[in-house]
């Protein structure tokens, strides 16, 4: 499928994302002014949604780096470019659900998804969360996403 030259080309620049994306982390966290006191209390939301966003910019950035390849095949370009889309895609489900969930009256939530279950955390407590309420939630997730209320879950944290 790939030639020896070409695998040792792309594990090349997946090293040298890495490289640049530690070099990245390392002089961004260095200039960050905030208070340690105001990272340390980010609640799970936000610190969801920031480890989130970092894992799916560094795939975005692996993708993009196979699409610009010159030495990539254009098999491995196609891949790239359908899972980048892909991605992105998820992304925008992912905001718009969450802010409708939102919309409707909660404090937050975030999505959690695999390719066959989505998991939706609400900040709510479980005592205080109404049957129509969980049916208002799984009904957003089922209109954005076309999956099934069996691949649908509601968990309440707060």
């Amino acid at each position: 499928m790939f030639s020896k030259r070409k695998k040792i080309i792309i594990l090349s620049v997946m090293v040298a994302l890495l490289v640049v994306t530690g070099y990245l982390n390392i002089a961004l966290n260095n200039n960050v002014s905030q208070p340690v006191s105001t990272i340390a209390n980010l609640n799970f939301y936000e610190s969801y949604r920031a480890d989130r966003e970092t894992s799916r910019e560094s795939a975005i950035l692996y993708y993009e780096g196979i699409i610009n390849d010159s030495t990539s095949s254009q098999e491995a370009k196609d891949m790239a470019e359908a899972s980048r889309q892909e991605l992105i895609d998820a992304l925008e489900k992912e905001l718009i659900i969450e802010g409708l969930i939102r919309g409707i009256g909660f404090e937050d939530a975030v999505l959690t998804t695999t390719s066959d279950n989505i998991n939706v955390i609400v900040k709510a407590k479980a005592e205080e969360i109404t049957e129509a309420q969980l049916a208002q939630i799984s009904t957003i997730v089922q209109e954005q996403t076309q999956k099934s209320l069996d691949n649908i879950r509601v968990i309440c944290s707060d």
